[in-house]
């Protein structure tokens, strides 16, 4: 029995999960199909055994998608949050202790956002994450 290999490139996301070791759809297909070609005709494969096979495929392939979907969601929304920072006055963490500046800039590389910030100083700090970046909110009088 000859079956065609499957993800033999190793090439590895952010996760370092081998991307090619992701069954999708398509192959899926053909491993079921591999599997009912090479079965036993005189004990076949159970009817309930192969429909909770697709069953649970199709399940993981749902919640693949939506985990796509959430990540996707995640990446606007901390985009859209980091335009808000735009021009407001914000404490941030360096290698060195926390400083105070105004956000200027936002540049979006890769998805991920990251602040060029001008300090009190007037001295530009860039690529600041803006994990690392705490709004200070004008204090209001009573």
């Amino acid at each position: 029995m000859v079956i065609d290999a499957i993800g033999v490139t190793p090439s590895s996301d952010a996760t370092g999960l081998n991307k090619n070791s992701i069954v999708n759809q398509t192959e899926f297909l053909k491993i079921m199909l591999a599997q009912l070609r090479f079965q036993d005709p005189l004990k076949p494969m159970d009817n309930q055994q192969f429909v909770a096979q697709l069953a649970q495929f199709s399940a993981l392939e749902i919640n693949r998608e939506q985990s796509d979907k959430v990540n996707t969601l995640l990446a606007v929304e901390s985009n859209s949050q980091s335009i808000g920072l735009l021009g407001r006055n914000v404490e941030f963490y360096t290698d060195t202790g926390t400083a105070v500046g105004t956000v200027t800039a936002i540049t979006i590389a890769d998805g991920s956002p990251s602040l060029t910030v001008v300090g009190s100083d007037n001295k530009p700090f860039v690529n600041i994450s803006p994990a690392r970046v705490r709004l200070i909110r004008p204090s209001q009088g009573n």
